[in-house]
């Protein structure tokens, strides 16, 4: 029992290690601007077009099913209002989350990882560079700036893509949809809505980072290390979901 509890419990020790190291790095030089800026290009830029193509859908397809429910009641104008709500307060962070752990906690994982099986992060700590300042945190900062505005322009392009079909498919009036999506929302809505991505942002970046930094075996290690970083980032996102929404309805009620 105690030799299947001792691999779990080095792994949880050294993640801790590497996020107390990387976030203790942010305030220490040097920063490495260019990285940062380079990796906000990357993980935010690079995730737009797929964040804004689930956005819409997501957005069109919760019209859809909202108006039909509703429907039953004779409440179909509170469409506009389910969908802002449920966009900002869940979907719109976690869909957005999962797609961008899908690609780029998989993409540190497999970058780092290469770097490890090559011996270029062994190279760095020759030449005086430390690998955590250097790899590690440029990809933290990057992520926890980009993903809440990847968020934020999900959650509208959601709302808009319920407009869409709420007004030329289900024929319900522009102004109602829109002035129920704005009233729905008050500050506590929009505060879980970009606490959440901010929080899943350190979880990706740092997931990613260190299924790549411990990478072994060769080309078949940097695989695996891949699938590892995308499923457990993803798993951990949900978690990290649920953990904050108890929170957020607990102060609530």
């Amino acid at each position: 029992m105690l030799d299947l509890l001792k691999e779990p419990i080095l792994s949880i020790q050294e993640f801790c290690l590497l996020a107390g190291r990387a976030f203790r790095n942010i305030i220490r030089s040097p920063h490495y601007p260019d990285d940062i800026f380079f990796q906000m290009d990357t993980i935010g830029v690079g995730s737009l077009l797929i964040v804004v193509i689930v956005g819409f859908f997501s957005g069109a397809v919760m019209a859809l099913q909202m108006y039909h429910a509703l429907a039953t009641y004779g409440q179909v104008g509170k469409t506009g209002q389910l969908v802002s709500i449920t966009l900002v307060r869940e979907l719109g962070p976690v869909l957005t989350a999962v797609m961008v752990a899908g690609r780029n906690a998989s993409g540190i994982a497999s970058e780092l990882g290469s770097m490890k099986v090559t011996e270029q992060i062994d190279a760095m700590r020759a030449l005086g560079t430390d690998p955590l300042q250097k790899l590690v945190t440029p990809r933290l900062i990057a992520t926890g700036v980009m993903l809440p505005l990847l968020v934020i322009i999900g959650d509208f392009v959601g709302i808009f893509g319920g407009w869409v079909i709420s007004h030329f498919v289900l024929a319900l009036p522009s102004k109602q949809y829109w002035l129920t999506a704005w009233q729905a929302l008050d500050g506590m809505d929009v505060c879980e809505g970009l606490l959440k991505p901010f929080l899943f942002a350190i979880v990706i970046a740092l997931i990613g980072c260190f299924y790549g930094l411990r990478t072994t075996g060769g080309t078949q290690g940097v695989g695996r290390a891949t699938t590892q970083a995308m499923v457990m980032a993803t798993v951990l996102v949900f978690i990290l979901d649920l953990v904050v929404t108890k929170i957020f309805v607990s102060q609530a009620a």
